[in-house]
């Protein structure tokens, strides 16, 4: 009788999904880099004197965040095709990767808003002020003075965002998508559902890897940047 548990599919499964965490980080990749972006323009929005901007910036944030993650990917795999035929546009052969990339850089831009304001918001206008009266301009007083410290700030919810995107990207093979996780779900169908459970020990083993090895690398970047504000605070 075969049976129930096998720790060998556990072993066999590991260098099976790892070819696949390609797709996984292109999609993570390209999310954080147009997330950031649309971060960035968000915050920028938040912290301007115009009303109307801030409402528009916090309205979103505010939408983005209270909407699930896989309700936000249907929303974007099923309706920008929908109002793109709408307007004579066939986008049924699009990749399915470009609709994740879509979903995820929408809701990691709402989350970026926010860490990038915050960050900002923490660094006391007055080091702006006095960088500006021993001569520098607007832009080299950020650049050097602001920026530097901004960032040590930020890294830590930018590393906690990153590996919330992580996690929640795994949502993709819901609408085809075959990266890690799709393709753990495509080895538990070729096995007509036997050892599911091995299978996603495997990819569960992967993901811790993956997440501790992200926490540490932020953790001595913050190091390596905190040390740079120390000097900006003795000089």
């Amino acid at each position: 009788m075969e049976k129930y548990f096998d720790a060998t599919y556990i072993i066999e499964a590991i260098p099976m999904l790892l070819p696949f965490l390609k797709m996984t980080f292109l999609v993570a990749g390209l999310s954080v880099f147009f997330g950031t972006i649309l971060g960035l323009i968000l915050a920028v929005m938040k912290l301007a004197k115009s009303k109307m901007a801030q409402k528009i910036a916090h309205g979103y944030t505010t939408v983005l965040r209270c909407t699930p993650s896989i309700v936000l990917l249907f929303l974007t795999y099923y309706g920008i095709p929908a109002i793109a035929s709408n307007f004579g546009t066939n986008l049924n052969d699009v990749d399915t990767a470009v609709f994740v990339i879509i979903t995820f850089s929408l809701q990691f831009g709402a989350l970026m808003s926010e860490v990038i304001r915050t960050a900002y918001q923490s660094i006391d206008r007055g080091q702006f002020e006095a960088a500006v009266s021993v001569g520098l301009s607007d832009l080299q007083a950020y650049r050097r003075i602001i920026l530097p410290q901004a960032v040590v700030v930020a890294l830590p919810n930018f590393g906690n965002s990153l590996l919330e995107l992580l996690k929640e990207g795994a949502l993709a093979y819901t609408i085809g998508l075959i990266d890690i996780m799709g393709k753990a779900n495509l080895i538990i169908a070729g096995n007509y559902n036997a050892h599911a459970l091995e299978i996603y020990i495997a990819l569960s083993i992967i993901y811790w890897v993956l997440s501790i090895a992200i926490e540490q690398f932020f953790l001595k970047l913050e190091k390596v940047f905190s040390k740079g504000k120390q000097v900006i605070k003795t000089t």
